[in-house]
């Protein structure tokens, strides 16, 4: 970027400050001023002091920051169901301006993701792809994917074939040089695909499902325009696992298919699998059969992709255990906010989450695509709660989601009874 434009640079912090003022200028409803809408926005600038504490050291007070305004939108998330009168609060730029600047957001931040520097952590994911394709095993006990799910480096595949076959070889270092090029092109394009996915799906849940495309595209910009998206844009443990459970819930009126996306969220990350009783619940009256199909169907091919990338047996087993979460119960290497607390309060907070998580398959009793997405986005963000890994960090979990709730419409009538079409066999799905 700065052999284009001389001397640009632009720090977080004053990014924060751009985006906040840029935020209440187009979503803030000054007519309107005690509107739960301006509540939501002020909770999302909150987010970036935290972000910005973190981010020069200041973790412990960071962590704490970002602690206390995700147990604010916890709760609001939990009170979103019971909020029936959702009146339409659209943005106050027009229709093309608002199209205009999510282009140019997304372009400048693909931009930021091309120019900007990896870190080791953006690449852990690649090189662990690089072993699957060679068939060579890192060992277990040294395993740099102890916070990630045996799926996680599979979504590196396809860039890293197509960019072995595109980036060239170089003349004096033919071998090394060329393998960092394809590394960093690899997680590179994965991440901005990955962001596209992500924004072409919450438009197209503003189509199909809030018949109004202006309020998908107002909920992409937006998340385009949060200091989140700016500072962790290739992160793509981070991004990945939104792009999937957005389309998830864009393809709600076809169980099979959200089954199969929910399956392979789970197999990037593990916590998905918690969102389960509360789908299940959705999907009771109609549609439980063929979502629970999808999803053992994507779980089952991630564990045949274990046993053809596993060296060894104990390999094998170990990567199961952490598709199936059990390797994050345990205490491990804490960073973030556990790292400044006692562990053991770890315990009654992953109690609560799992009986936040069960109480779901029968609260609210008539679920519709309102509940799925805010208690979808509620249970992504209790997760973080108990992350041992910089939990408060990975807003991306549940940030589209919690988005698509704030400017959602009233969506009683989308039941599973009435969205979800009937088991016909001559038909796919």
């Amino acid at each position: 970027m700065q052999d284009i434009l001389f001397e640009y640079q632009m720090q977080p912090t004053t990014w924060v400050y751009v985006s906040s003022l840029m935020t209440i200028g187009i979503y803030f409803k000054f007519r309107r001023f005690w509107s739960v809408r301006n509540l939501d926005l002020i909770g999302l600038i909150a987010f970036s002091p935290g972000l910005l504490l973190v981010t020069h050291g200041l973790q412990q007070l960071g962590y704490v920051w970002l602690f206390a305004v995700s147990g604010f939108f916890l709760v609001r998330l939990l009170m979103d169901p019971v909020m029936v009168r959702r009146p339409l609060l659209e943005p106050n730029l027009s229709a093309g301006g608002l199209t205009f600047t999510g282009a140019a957001l997304l372009m400048f931040l693909m931009a930021n993701v091309i120019t900007g520097k990896l870190t080791e952590s953006d690449l852990v994911g690649v090189r662990q792809a690089e072993r699957i394709k060679a068939r060579q095993e890192a060992p277990v006990e040294k395993s740099d994917l102890a916070q990630h799910g045996p799926g996680y480096p599979l979504f590196y595949l396809l860039a890293s074939f197509a960019n072995e076959a595109i980036v060239p070889a170089d003349v004096d270092h033919p071998t090394q040089l060329r393998q960092a090029r394809v590394q960093r092109a690899t997680a590179q394009t994965t991440a901005i695909l990955a962001h596209l996915a992500l924004v072409i799906g919450m438009v197209l849940i503003g189509y199909r499902h809030f018949d109004n495309i202006e309020t998908g595209m107002a909920a992409a910009t937006l998340y385009l325009l949060l200091p989140y998206t700016a500072q962790l844009t290739a992160q793509v443990d981070h991004v990945v696992p939104a792009a999937l459970l957005v389309w998830t819930v864009a393809a709600y009126r076809r169980p099979v298919i959200a089954g199969i996306l929910l399956g392979l969220a789970a197999g990037v990350i593990t916590y998905p699998l918690f969102l389960l009783p509360l789908w299940c619940g959705f999907y009771w009256r109609r549609g439980l059969i063929r979502f629970s199909f999808g999803v053992i169907a994507a779980l089952a091919l991630l564990v045949a992709s274990l046993v053809f990338t596993s060296g060894s047996l104990e390999s094998f087993l170990v990567q199961l255990r952490q598709m199936f979460v059990w390797t994050s119960l345990l205490p491990g290497n804490l960073a973030g906010f556990w790292e400044y607390h006692e562990p053991a309060f770890r315990i009654p907070v992953l109690a609560a989450f799992i009986a936040l998580c069960g109480s779901l398959a029968l609260w609210p009793a008539q679920k519709n695509l309102g509940t799925l997405l805010s208690c979808s986005a509620a249970v992504m963000l209790a997760t973080q709660f108990w992350h041992a890994n910089c939990g408060g960090i990975y807003m991306g979990w549940y940030l589209p989601l919690l988005l698509l709730t704030i400017f959602r419409p009233n969506l009683e009538d989308r039941v599973a009874i009435s969205a979800v079409g009937e088991l016909r066999f001559r038909r796919a799905i």
